[in-house]
C-alpha cells in the first residue's frame, strides 16, 4: 500500500518514534508534544506492520475522548483507516488496529485480560498505578515477530509519580537505554516545552503562563523536574546537573577526597525487616556538611530490609572504615536511642552487640520536629547558591533517592509520614542534631541561562 504522509515532528518526537527499547518513557515538561508523538508513532507502526494491534490508554474516558481521540481524528488519514466510535478503534485497510482504552478503576485492567498487543501506550503514565502498568505489561505479546513495546508519555506529578520516577528516572542516563535485571531495555527521553515549535509559534505566551504557577508546579511543568510533587516535605531539594561540579544550586555534587583534618561522623538507624541505615558525614571549616558514604540495608525493593544482624552490620562498618582508621581519622558515631533498649536476648541491646564488635555510638537526639527543621535549614541556599549540606553522587544513592520523596503525614502535617522509607532521613537527623544551626533566609533558584532547558537551541523539524 503506497501511502504518502506529511506530518511535521520535532527531534525529540523522532527519538521517541525510533526508540526500540522494550519500555520507553517520553516525559518532562508540559507542552513538549508528547501526546502528538504517541499518535504519530502509533500511526506509523500500524502502517508498517500489517495486522498489528496497539492499545492507547488514558486514566479516564473523558481525558481519552477530549485529547487522544479528538486529536487522532484530525491527523489520521481517512484514506487508510476509519474510526469506529462504539469500539473506540481505528481499523486500517492493512488489517492493523489502534484501540483506545482507559483504566479509571484499579480493576479496569481486567477488561484486557486475554488480549494480545504488539504495543501498549500510556499517555500521562503518572496518572496510573504501578499495578495497572505491570498487569498491562503482560498483555504485550504475540507470535507475529513484530516489535513488542510499552511506550509511555507523561509529565511529573500524579498518583504514579514515585514509581515512574523509580522505574525510569532514578539512576538512569537520559536518552541512553538501561538494561534491567531481566535483560530488557528501558529508555527515558526527556522533553521540554521549547521542543514543541508548533506550540511556541501558535501560543508564544504559554511559557509566561507556566512561569506564573506556584513553585512546585512551575518546576515540574516548565522545567520537567522529577524531584517535585504534591505533599513533598523538602521542596528545597535540587539535583541540578549544572551544579554537579560548581556546587551551586544543587545538593548532589561530584565526589572528592575528604581532607583528613575535617571532622567525621557516622549516623545509624537500625532495621531488620525494614532497612537499616548508616551514613557517614564530614564537616568542613565553615560547618558545611558532606554525606560522603552510606551503607543502606535495602534489598533493592523499596523499604524491604536485608535482615542483617547487629553484629553483621558492625563488621561491615569496620570494613568500610578501615582505610580511615589506618589514616588516623576519628569517626564519631551517633544513633537512635532505641538501640540501647533491651532486646530480651542474652547478647544485650543492639548497642551492646555492636560495641562488642568495636563499633561505638553516642545517643542521638530523636526530637522529630527539631530534626526535620535542621534538614530544612541545611538544604536552603544562600545568596551565592550554596547550601549547608551536600550529598556525593553515586556514593549515597539511597539518600538521594529517598530524601526528596518524603511526604507529610496526613494526620500530623508538620511531620514526615513515618510509613515511608525514612531510615536514612532518621539517621541524618540524629547527626544534624549534634550541631544544630540557625535558620537562613531561603533564596530562590534563579532562572539562569546556563541551566534552564528553555535556553536550548531551536530544534530541527522532521517530515514523516
Amino acid at each position: 500500500m503506497d501511502i504518502k504522509l506529511r506530518l511535521e515532528i520535532t527531534e525529540t518526537q523522532l527519538k521517541f518514534i525510533t526508540a526500540d527499547a522494550d519500555e520507553v518513557l517520553f516525559g518532562g515538561a508540559a507542552g513538549g508534544g508528547k501526546s502528538y508523538g504517541q499518535l504519530v508513532d502509533a500511526l506509523l507502526f500500524a502502517l508498517k506492520y500489517p495486522c498489528s494491534h496497539q492499545l492507547v490508554l488514558r486514566r479516564t474516558f473523558p481525558e481519552l475522548e477530549h485529547s487522544l481521540i479528538m486529536n487522532s481524528l484530525q491527523i489520521y488519514p481517512a484514506s487508510v483507516c476509519s474510526y469506529h466510535v462504539s469500539s473506540r478503534k481505528w481499523n486500517f485497510r492493512n488489517g492493523s488496529v489502534i484501540e483506545f482504552g482507559y483504566c479509571q478503576a484499579e480493576s479496569d485492567v481486567l477488561r484486557y485480560q486475554g488480549a494480545e498487543y504488539d504495543v501498549v501506550r500510556f499517555d500521562e503514565l503518572t496518572h496510573f498505578t504501578e499495578s495497572q502498568y505491570t498487569y498491562l505489561l503482560s498483555r504485550v505479546r504475540g507470535t507475529n515477530g513484530y516489535p513488542k513495546q510499552i511506550k509511555s508519555s507523561t509529565n511529573p506529578g500524579g498518583v504514579g509519580h514515585t514509581w515512574v520516577k523509580s522505574r525510569f528516572i532514578d539512576g538512569a542516563v537520559p536518552n541512553e537505554a538501561q538494561t534491567t535485571d531481566f535483560g530488557t531495555k528501558r529508555l527515558f527521553i526527556p522533553s521540554f516545552v521549547q521542543d514543541n515549535k508548533f506550540l511556541m509559534k501558535s501560543d508564544n505566551a504559554y511559557i509566561s503562563r507556566l512561569k506564573q504557577l506556584p513553585e512546585n508546579e512551575r518546576r515540574a511543568l516548565l522545567y520537567g523536574e522529577w524531584e517535585i510533587f504534591d505533599g513533598q516535605v523538602f521542596t528545597e531539594w535540587r539535583n541540578n546537573p549544572s551544579g554537579y561540579k560548581t556546587r551551586r544550586f544543587s545538593h548532589v555534587i561530584e565526589p572528592f577526597k575528604i581532607p583528613k583534618e575535617w571532622r567525621r561522623f557516622r549516623a545509624f538507624d537500625f532495621g531488620y525487616s525494614k532497612p537499616f541505615a548508616v551514613s557517614w558525614y564530614a564537616v568542613d571549616y565553615d560547618g558545611r556538611v558532606y554525606n560522603y558514604r552510606e551503607l543502606y540495608g535495602c534489598t533493592g525493593k523499596p523499604d524491604v530490609g536485608v535482615k542483617w544482624t547487629a553484629q553483621k552490620i558492625a563488621d561491615k562498618i569496620i570494613e568500610l572504615e578501615a582505610e580511615e582508621r589506618e589514616a588516623g581519622c576519628k569517626i564519631t558515631g551517633v544513633a537512635d536511642p532505641a538501640i540501647w533498649n533491651a532486646t530480651g536476648g542474652s547478647d544485650g541491646s543492639i548497642a551492646d552487640m555492636m560495641e562488642k564488635r568495636g563499633v561505638y555510638f553516642e545517643k542521638g537526639n530523636n526530637d522529630r520536629l527539631a530534626g526535620k527543621m535542621q534538614v530544612h535549614y541545611r538544604l536552603s541556599f544562600d545568596e551565592e547558591g550554596l547550601p549547608m549540606i551536600y550529598f556525593f553522587d553515586k556514593k549515597c544513592p539511597g539518600m538521594i533517592r529517598t530524601l526528596p520523596e518524603l511526604k507529610y503525614d496526613s494526620t500530623n502535617p508538620e511531620d514526615v509520614d513515618t510509613r515511608q522509607e525514612d531510615h536514612l532521613y532518621d539517621a541524618l537527623k540524629y547527626f544534624l542534631m549534634t550541631s544544630p544551626i540557625a535558620p537562613r533566609e531561603r533564596m530562590p533558584e534563579p532562572e539562569t541561562e546556563d541551566w534552564s532547558p528553555l535556553s536550548s537551541e531551536p530544534e530541527k523539524r522532521f517530515i514523516v
